[in-house]
């Protein structure tokens, strides 16, 4: 269940000649990493063969991927409020399987890939992913975390990092931006005893490894994935795979693969399991976004010993109950 399958550079060449699922003319921003994200899920589904469908919850990737009468997808795709995109999935993969009892489709797999962005997925359809994996519906849910509701005025959220600069949680003279560390959202979703992976865009080739994975697994998958917003995370758009890179090198978000008590270390983070001297500060990665900018005037800078020790502390034991 955890053995993710090397995808080669020549595997990335014969895919990229296949005709995109998101298509070019979509309105998201310069450096949006929803976008990247999404063209890597869908051609690593679309390599495998079988028919995709796609459900989108309310969120940057829907509204700029879906402008009134235009569509940037190229397969069946379903729009949904915050709160029931897996529902709404569950819906449609039900009624797959009871047309195919009545004869009424083919009988033949097809791939259930769910969007959500963390404010509907951290927060507001935590519930409705809840249910739809402990009835054990067949669909792989990708969540792209961008740390805010970038979609609505960049309001913090449950995926929002600790100390980040929000309009609804602005640092000040009393507080240094969010007080609370970000909800520990995969861990809640291994816990369901489930697939359960993190994945970064800027590491595409583990990304769409990990997507196969998961769409090959006979029930429910979760995959977590780094989406750098350059808009909310204040950075100039050029640079949003290398802040994805440094997350993932300072092991702010590391990545790893896991299944009931398996814990698996993949990509980067497990080289840095290996060789701890190629682990970076943290400070790395928060320097370049001006959503951290405040933690280095004086009065907040005992904060990034905090946040370093806090990721030190996790990544330990994380290294601690994997393999790699």
């Amino acid at each position: 269940m955890l053995e993710i399958p090397s995808i080669s550079v020549k595997d990335l060449q014969e895919w990229s000649k296949m005709d995109e699922v998101l298509t070019s003319g979509h309105r998201l921003c310069a450096g949006c990493g929803a976008g990247t994200m999404a063209r890597q899920v869908t051609l690593a589904a679309k390599a495998l063969g079988e028919p995709i469908m796609l459900v989108n919850a309310t969120g940057c990737l829907e509204v700029a991927s879906t402008i009134y009468p235009y569509t940037a997808w190229n397969a069946p795709w379903v729009h949904n409020a915050f709160e029931n995109a897996a529902a709404t999935a569950s819906g449609a993969i039900e009624a797959m399987n009871a047309m195919r009892r009545k004869k009424q489709m083919a009988d033949k797999d097809a791939h259930m890939i769910v969007f959500g962005g963390d404010g509907g997925t951290y927060d507001i359809g935590i519930q409705s992913l809840s249910g739809a994996i402990e009835r054990g519906h067949d669909f792989l849910y990708v969540c792209y975390n961008n740390g805010a509701y970038m979609n609505t005025g960049i309001q913090r959220s449950g995926g929002t990092p600790k100390y980040a600069a929000t309009t609804t949680s602005p640092p000040g003279s009393v507080i240094p931006g969010k007080v609370k560390w970000s909800k520990p959202l995969a861990e809640i979703m291994a816990a369901h005893e489930i697939p359960t992976y993190t994945a970064s865009p800027a590491y595409p080739r583990d990304l769409m490894g990990k997507v196969q994975t998961a769409l090959k697994v006979d029930g429910p998958a979760f995959m977590l994935v780094d989406s750098p917003c350059n808009l909310g995370q204040r950075y100039p758009p050029n640079i949003s795979i290398e802040t994805t890179k440094l997350a993932v090198k300072s092991c702010f978000f590391p990545l790893y693969a896991t299944y009931k008590d398996d814990w698996l270390l993949t990509g980067e983070s497990a080289r840095i399991a290996k060789n701890p001297d190629r682990k970076i500060p943290v400070e790395e990665y928060l320097k370049l976004q001006g959503r951290f900018r405040h933690l280095f005037l004086p009065e907040w800078k005992g904060k990034l010993t905090e946040i370093q020790e806090i990721v030190d502390d996790r990544w330990i034991r994380l290294v601690n109950k994997s393999t790699c």
